[in-house]
């Protein structure tokens, strides 16, 4: 396959994962909000971090107002990790590399474009926010499941899947990332009541709610989440399974080209590493370092899978 539609393929499907997250870390976000008894809008701010985003944000105002947040995030043109941007993005992606993708497919990303532009062409309100991050969820998965009913698994596939688990590792990497951020200022609460219910936000975030209760006996614990979160392989979004996934994707890429590559290898590590580790050794090293060394893996991996599929000319 070319290049070009290698990349075209890999950031349409990261934009449209990213879109999803973005919406189920605000959904996390606002829960937090609700339920924290010294809530402010640093509390918002603490998003921004997490998304790498509060730089972007200061830029244009240093207000941490909740309304200017998250209508920054959901529908700011100018900010590139806005949903807007994200679906625009998908869309011009699609549309470049619409002779390699099914049509079941590319109507999908195109009508995502248009419900949400259509839904984010106003400013969202706090009682209407629930209601269209549930929006943007759904035309995601809806796209996800085209494109597993009707394309077959090739080269295409596997790219599309490059870009979804490491768009999805970031996300779990970060939404755990947040909660560190709204620790900060209120580490007296550790253990409490409200710190709970925020490890149980974050459970619902990543809808592992039922799946984690079912398994851990309904015993809410903050190391047990993140070991499940991070550890547990059998959980679609944790980040153990994207890290085989990727290396799985990489390695049949392999064998249809019949050339290794530095990113197979490179992903093959990443996920020895991970499947080595205990939650003892991640909380020995401690929580926020080994997230913020697993976003830093993963930006290494994505520069090296663009370079090896030679993404763009050089």
């Amino acid at each position: 396959m070319l290049g070009r539609n290698a990349a075209g393929i890999f950031w349409m499907f990261r934009y449209l994962e990213r879109s999803e997250n973005i919406a189920r870390i605000m959904q996390a976000g606002h829960r937090m909000f609700l339920t924290s008894i010294n809530s402010s809008y640093e509390d918002w701010a603490s998003i921004l971090d997490a998304m790498s985003l509060r730089e972007h944000f200061e830029e244009k105002t240093a207000e941490f107002n909740p309304s200017k947040v998250r209508n920054f995030i959901l529908r700011d043109a100018d900010n590139p990790s806005s949903i807007i941007s994200c679906v625009t993005n998908a869309r011009e992606n699609a549309r470049m590399v619409r002779t390699v993708l099914t049509k079941e497919v590319f109507e999908a990303v195109n009508e995502t474009y248009l419900v949400l532009k259509d839904t984010l062409k106003r400013p969202i309100s706090d009682r209407n926010l629930v209601k269209t991050l549930a929006i943007i969820r759904r035309q995601s998965v809806l796209v996800r499941g085209t494109l597993h009913g009707t394309m077959l698994r090739n080269d295409i596939y596997e790219f599309a899947r490059l870009g979804t688990f490491l768009e999805r590792a970031d996300y779990t990497t970060r939404i755990l990332d947040m909660k560190y951020y709204i620790l900060l200022p209120s580490i007296s609460f550790v253990g409490s009541s409200i710190d709970n219910r925020q490890w149980e936000n974050i459970l619902h975030s990543v809808s592992a709610y039922k799946s984690y209760r079912w398994l851990n006996k309904y015993q809410i614990n903050p190391r047990g989440i993140c070991k499940f979160l991070i550890l547990d392989p059998r959980f679609p979004r944790s980040i153990i399974f994207c890290a085989r996934q990727l290396a799985t994707n990489l390695r049949l890429l392999t064998i249809e080209y019949n050339r290794k590559s530095k990113s197979a290898k490179l992903a093959r590590a990443i996920s020895k590493n991970l499947d080595t580790s205990t939650i003892d050794d991640i909380f020995d090293q401690g929580l926020h370092e080994f997230l913020r060394d697993w976003i830093a893996n993963l930006n290494r991996l994505s520069i090296q899978i663009e370079n090896d599929f030679r993404f763009y000319p050089a």
